[in-house]
């Protein structure tokens, strides 16, 4: 009977450690336990047998727990490993749109205005417009008192009857002594009423100016807008006192929207007259298309300013770490999609796009290279971009 239960017992370690493991941790250590519960039994069965059961099953249970290990430690370096290259790539990434890519928060919306101002003066009978209307180019804004212009008118016009009787007159008498013999009208009379007769052609000239003058004044009391537009902050009220030259309406030109595009220094390289460009409005995430029209060639330089006796004023101050210069880029609108308010002065990010028909990977190399020049301050122009002023315009 003892041999029989060791014998049974023997068997029993041998299918438990033959038995195959269903993961390779968890397995590996409930293997590790059951052996060890049957190593432990062997003993009060057959002492003899104890060292073979449990050494077999620690090495079985040792390697499988070391590959188990192994495994887990190759999976942290491939992760570690892919996490430093997306790293990486992020860095670069954020490092082109930050610093190399063609786009700024700094843009602003653009706006014409028309400054309207009577050319002539008077008191303001009728007002046929109100705030933030809309107006087309030739209709009447407001009305001046036309009475004094009409008075002014007649006066002219009968001035003007006057000289041309008078002209009439003086050109016969001249016109008959001219048919005269020399013993009926000597040649200093013909020369005389001759005379005349210019200065009362001079006086009728001079009445018909006065009359055009006259009607000219007399519609400019109808004072007009120059251009299709919006009026904006009237002040002006029916009664005030318009005096010529003196700006009352001031209207919005709504044929004349643009951006202006405040780009830095460091990121002309890859602008180009005529790149599409978006920009996006505050609040609003349709964007604006467009295209560069131009680029200012100039700002302001605080050392260029005169000093004492003419000389320049140069700040003796220059700071470590060097700002980059904003320059003004105009960006003409193309198309403006519906819901998109233009109002001049609000805020844009505007990205240029050079257009060119490249593949993603093209388009990712063109720019991780230049963002890598622009990193060590060589970065490479695109040629024929910005027009050289000096040559000759197409």
């Amino acid at each position: 009977m003892d041999a029989g239960v060791h014998n049974k017992a023997v068997e029993q370690v041998q299918v438990t450690v033959m038995r195959p493991s269903s993961s390779a941790d968890d397995g590996s250590a409930r293997q590790a336990g059951e052996i060890d519960d049957v190593a432990r039994s062997v003993p009060e069965l057959d002492p003899g047998k104890k060292s073979i059961v449990s050494s077999s099953g620690r090495s079985i249970a040792r390697r499988r727990g070391g590959a188990s290990r192994t495994a887990r430690f190759l999976l942290r370096k491939v992760a570690t490993a892919t996490l430093a290259v997306a790293a990486v790539l992020v860095a670069l990434v954020t490092w082109d749109h930050y610093n190399a890519g063609p786009w700024t928060r700094d843009g602003r919306v653009r706006v014409h205005v028309a400054s309207v101002a009577p050319q002539i003066s008077g008191q303001i009978r009728e007002l046929r417009v109100v705030d933030n209307q809309f107006v087309h180019k030739g209709d009447i804004l407001y009305v001046v008192d036309p009475f004094d212009f009409e008075v002014a008118l007649g006066v002219n016009k009968a001035t003007l009857q006057q000289r041309m009787a008078d002209l009439n007159v003086k050109q016969l008498q001249s016109e008959r002594r001219n048919r005269l013999s020399d013993l009926s009208a000597s040649v200093e009379q013909k020369q005389v009423y001759e005379g005349s007769a210019l200065q009362a052609k001079a006086a009728v000239d001079l009445a018909q100016e006065q009359v055009r003058q006259a009607e000219i004044n007399l519609q400019r009391t109808e004072v007009r807008s120059p251009v299709n537009g919006i009026v904006t902050n009237l002040l002006l009220r029916e009664g005030d006192y318009a005096r010529q030259g003196a700006t009352n309406v001031s209207i919005i030109d709504a044929d004349s929207y643009w951006v202006d595009g405040y780009f830095e220094e460091t990121k002309l390289a890859r602008l180009c007259v005529g790149d599409r460009a978006e920009a996006r409005l505050m609040g609003y995430s349709a964007p604006i298309i467009g295209h560069i029209a131009t680029v200012t060639r100039g700002i302001s330089v605080s050392n260029a300013a005169a000093s004492t006796q003419g000389l320049p004023n140069v700040d003796p101050v220059y700071t470590w770490v060097r700002l980059a210069q904003r320059v003004p880029v105009r960006i003409a609108i193309d198309k403006v999609p519906p819901g998109v308010p233009l109002v001049s002065g609000l805020t844009a990010t505007v990205t240029i796009r050079d257009g060119k028909d490249e593949t993603l990977l093209q388009r990712v190399r063109a720019g991780l290279t230049t963002s890598f020049f622009g990193l060590i301050g060589e970065a490479s122009a695109r040629p024929g971009c910005i027009p050289d002023p000096s040559s000759p315009r197409p």
